[in-house]
């Protein structure tokens, strides 16, 4: 039996493949066994991480997402080896067409008729992108109603609230709230620091261990350690 942890989200550039290097590094850290996925067409950011050795998933047919492309990805996920984990990440092009073809193929049903464990990790941001976001997440409670979902709360691009109310305050998660596996939020810190320090790693595909124990300047180092040291914990408190 595996777990099968996959990024999903219909909005881009809100940190899908940030959540997907973040869930690899830390079940790499608890020395699991993880294949790594990444399906994104256009943006296969999580691909450029050389420390996951991750499958960039081919599912163009000329100009065209070929859904066919994907019966590779669910044999993939059907044929892991017990006590493994996969973590794919998922572009804002796929997010539809992947979202039907598991919906339509009753993927989930046949990877736990297998005794795979399925979580879907979805990413909530604030500022503009809130309502986009809201409504992906609200696409994926609808599409697979008995699947686990985290939610990620991502308050870089602002404060994730409207009308004063909190995200745990919002309808979508009252309504829903024995659907979500858990909450994971990510540190808020100072953009001009911590923030800049985050954006040089990303772009350098680098994983926080990396960049720690490589030749980084000795205040990042530290900056990212107090980050990486949080986020751990949340992801322990919850059960990832």
């Amino acid at each position: 039996m595996a777990t099968i942890h996959m990024i999903l989200q219909g909005k881009g550039g809100v940190g899908k493949s940030l959540i997907a290097s973040i869930i690899a590094q830390h079940l790499l850290e608890d020395e699991k066994e993880v294949f790594c996925v990444d399906t994104d067409p256009v943006n296969a950011t999580f691909a450029g991480y050389k420390r996951f050795n991750v499958t960039a998933l081919d599912i163009m047919k000329e100009d065209d997402i070929d859904p066919r492309s994907f019966d590779k990805l669910s044999e993939m996920m059907a044929e892991l080896p017990d006590n493994s984990h996969m973590v794919i990440d998922n572009g804002a092009a796929t997010f539809v067409p992947l979202a039907s073809y598991l919906a339509e193929n009753e993927v989930f049903d046949l990877l736990k008729g297998r005794g795979h464990s399925i979580y879907l990790h979805s990413v909530i941001t604030g500022g503009q992108a809130l309502p986009d976001t809201l409504s992906g997440l609200n696409s994926l409670l609808n599409a697979f109603q008995d699947i686990p979902i985290y939610v990620w709360l991502n308050g870089y691009f602002g404060q994730i609230s409207n009308e004063g109310k909190s995200f745990e305050e919002f309808k979508i998660y009252q309504n829903n709230i024995q659907r979500f596996a858990a909450l994971i939020k990510l540190p808020q810190k100072k953009k001009e620091t911590f923030g800049k320090d985050l954006e040089n790693l990303l772009s350098s595909r680098l994983s926080f261990q990396e960049a720690i124990q490589g030749e980084t300047p000795l205040m990042m180092k530290q900056r990212l350690h107090m980050m990486w040291r949080e986020i751990r914990a949340e992801l322990q408190q919850c059960g990832v």
